[in-house]
């Protein structure tokens, strides 16, 4: 798409509106909106078909991952029947019984009484439905030998008896006594009487991640034992308004702690004692933290040693320690930091339960082929692209593409009679794997056949549907400054085409047009859902005709070519009665000038009337760059004659509604949820 259109005048009819906003926006399609039981229905039985939910398959990364006690990693009930549960009585069945479960957690469930602790057996997978997931009033309980145990995306609450100092009440989240290989990931816990996570009595390899707790007073405590043998990793957790253990490591191991957010926000009946402490004889590695507003945010006894790396302290107080030699967590399992300065902003989008991620069973998922691709030899294939070429055409079950950790200088093309394609980085970062290549517009293709056009300049393109993108990085690193003479600039790093397709925890990265998101007809839906991930560049880097959600994510703000900074980060080109891009619950910022990038302008490809590009930024944080009147015409089209608007945004560049600055009422933007995006499709399946 070229950043100076046509100047085609027309003028379209203009529609009913309230600020700026259509009272009545169509959906994207005519399908309702399904449950999100799918195929296991409202009961609690399993099926004898069913598979394990998508993300169910996962592995845990950390110390969970490590092989040991006979122990191949922690992977949870993978092995077993899935079940879908909406009563404390059907709960505690699966989690206690002896086999292998996948326990989908598909409602509130309260505990009776007021402090139950359902005793997991190991083996288990216990992980919630979307958000809806919740266990109120009680826990899980991990005894003596319990291992290979997963919870995941529930939340746990509301166990908290009116005193924030508990001596009478042991009501914890989840507590471990002996227990091994323990993954906690992606949970919100908060609001308990005792305890949020409670490891103790030598439990050992384990990792807590991308957790949220809050509201609590004795939040994470680990050890308790006069044995030094306990190894955890800590890492993604957003810690809000506790008070002390944040966590407390007594006589552990190895405690590698990296990524965290800490912070006490003032004014609130919640004030830290202190953050993360090191004590005995703990061995502790704190990176790349970040401690807001803290009290003594980083303490150790005399007797432990306590490295700290890379880690910011903003307005905090007291005690800051650090000393002695601990160990690399790298000799141990491999992993990337994210920067510091991202931490606050990526843990507030990333933790917690996520709405997207699928609890449909589905065999084809679970019976999944994998090819590997490493540049060294070792997998089944060198590139990419060969792996693609040799997934079969119109196959019928997923094809896993898993990629080892390197770059691949390549473009890479999945066709569209090749869905059910996933490509994956096998590293534990998304950074650890990149695909890069640096073709733009203007550029003559090889074969003298013309130039390569925007979709044709595409790093990555998706054409089948049911595809997926993970756990890596897209680049087009195209250089804009040593190409000033050519005409066609853009550059895009990644192309979809296609219907349902997902980007999770994925880098994409370029300059102009880097996220390129179509449809394979002007007529045809395209859904597209990106989540947990990083989407970089200048102008106009989030466009297309799709029907696009961009949830939970980082979108970041790069400065042009020459050093300026000015831009736009979106420019839908939806077509009419359809959905076009919803950012929801994401962070924009960047290192660019204040006020000097647009959320969005409206594109009318070719000077089409017909279409009805849509942009809607809701309960998002915005950076000081967004302008104060944050939507821009293109090419002789009024923009408030099309569909953009906000709802509930913060940060230094949200605004109050006016005829310049659309906002949704609570009426309008209750139909402009991610549910009303994705017309019954749940991402992940």
């Amino acid at each position: 798409m070229s950043e100076n259109h046509g100047k085609a005048r027309h003028r379209r009819r203009k529609t009913a509106l309230v600020a700026g906003v259509p009272l009545a926006l169509a959906a994207a399609s005519t399908m309702a909106y399904g449950t999100v039981f799918g195929v296991f229905g409202e009961d609690a039985q399993p099926r004898a078909a069913a598979a394990t939910a998508s993300w169910a398959a996962e592995s845990a990364d950390g110390f969970a991952s490590v092989n040991a006690l006979g122990q191949n990693g922690t992977y949870g009930g993978r092995d077993g029947k899935t079940v879908t549960v909406k009563t404390l009585a059907d709960l505690e069945k699966y989690a206690t019984a002896a086999e292998p479960y996948v326990i989908v957690v598909a409602a509130t469930i309260t505990m009776n009484p007021v402090g139950k602790e359902i005793k997991v057996a190991s083996d288990k997978t216990i992980v919630g439905s979307g958000t809806s997931g919740h266990i109120v009033g009680g826990g899980f309980f991990l005894g003596s030998g319990v291992h290979n145990v997963i919870i995941r995306n529930l939340t746990i609450r509301d166990s908290y008896q009116g005193t924030w100092n508990d001596k009478d009440h042991d009501f914890d989240a989840i507590q471990m006594d002996g227990a091994h290989h323990v993954w906690i990931d992606h949970n919100d816990l908060r609001h308990m009487a005792d305890g949020l996570i409670d490891s103790r009595k030598d439990t050992t390899y384990v990792t807590v991640s991308w957790n949220r707790l809050s509201q609590n007073n004795k939040t994470f405590g680990i050890g308790w034992t006069t044995n030094t043998t306990a190894d955890l990793t800590i890492h993604h957790n957003w810690f809000r308004e506790t008070e002390q253990r944040n966590p407390s490591t007594d006589n552990v191991a190895h405690a590698h702690l990296y990524n965290n957010f800490l912070e006490d926000v003032s004014g609130t009946d919640i004030t830290s004692s202190y953050g993360n402490y090191a004590r005995g004889n703990t061995k502790m590695v704190l990176e790349n933290s970040y401690f807001q507003g803290m009290r003594n945010p980083v303490t150790k006894d005399s007797t432990a040693a306590l490295v700290q790396r890379g880690n910011v302290f903003s307005g905090t107080s007291g005690r800051n320690e650090s000393g002695g030699t601990a160990f690399d967590p790298k000799t141990y399992y491999p992993y990337t930091l994210d920067k510091t300065a991202d931490v606050p902003a990526l843990l507030k989008s990333g933790t917690g339960p996520r709405s997207s991620i699928g609890t449909t069973a589905t065999a084809k998922a679970a019976a999944a082929t994998t090819l590997t691709v490493a540049k060294d030899g070792s997998g089944q294939y060198t590139s990419v692209q060969k792996a693609v070429d040799a997934v079969p055409a119109n196959n019928a079950s997923r094809v896993v593409i898993s990629v080892k950790p390197g770059t691949y200088r390549e473009v890479v093309k999945v066709p569209s009679n090749k869905p059910h394609v996933t490509i994956q980085g096998s590293g534990g970062s998304r950074k650890d794997t990149t695909i890069v290549y640096g073709n733009a517009a203007g550029m003559q293709k090889p074969d003298g056949s013309g130039t390569y056009g925007t979709p044709g300049s595409a790093t990555m393109s998706i054409q089948s549907d049911d595809s997926q993108v993970r756990n890596l990085t897209v680049t087009n690193d195209f250089d804009e400054a040593a190409n000033q003479s050519l005409s066609g600039h853009q550059a895009v790093a990644l192309l979809t085409q296609a219907d349902r397709i997902v980007l999770d925890g994925v880098i994409v990265d370029g300059d102009q047009d880097t996220l390129e998101l179509e449809t394979a007809a002007k007529d045809k839906v395209g859904r597209v859902y990106v989540t947990n991930s990083y989407v970089m560049g200048n102008v106009d880097f989030i466009f297309g005709r799709a029907t696009v959600v961009v949830d939970k994510s980082i979108i970041t703000l790069k400065k042009r070519w020459n050093g300026t900074s000015a831009g736009y980060v979106t420019a839908p080109s939806t077509a009419a009665n359809h959905k076009g891009i919803l950012i929801n619950r994401t962070t924009v910022n960047g290192d660019v000038s204040a006020a000097s990038f647009f959320l969005g302008r409206n594109w009318h490809p070719g000077g089409d009337t017909t279409v009805d590009p849509q942009t809607t930024v809701r309960n998002s944080t915005l950076s000081a760059a967004i302008k104060t009147t944050p939507w821009s015409d293109m090419g002789g089209f009024s923009w408030k004659d099309d569909r953009f608007a906000e709802y509930k945004n913060t940060g230094a560049g949200s605004g109050s509604a006016s005829s310049n600055r659309p906002q949704l009422t609570d009426v309008q933007a209750a139909d402009q949820e991610v549910a009303d995006w994705l017309g019954g499709w749940t991402p992940g399946t």
